[in-house]
């Protein structure tokens, strides 16, 4: 269902599947993603702890026609 957008991990640079809001769970830093445009890359998102980049889709960005 819809509901497992919010499931999926995304590692820096990957192509988004939804227009939205993505927050980094190791972090907690937010970015805007319009759909197929790349997440931050690996080199313009550090993190000052260990934690992985993972971001994940906060807040689905729906446009009806």
């Amino acid at each position: 269902g819809s509901g497992d957008a919010f499931k999926v991990t995304y590692k820096p640079g990957v192509t988004v599947p939804h227009s939205g809001v993505y927050r980094c769970d190791g972090c907690g830093d937010e970015v805007a993603c319009n759909k197929g445009d790349p997440l931050p890359p690996q080199n313009k998102h550090q993190h000052t702890t260990s934690a992985p980049i993972a971001w994940r889709l906060l807040v689905f960005s729906e446009q009806k026609k």
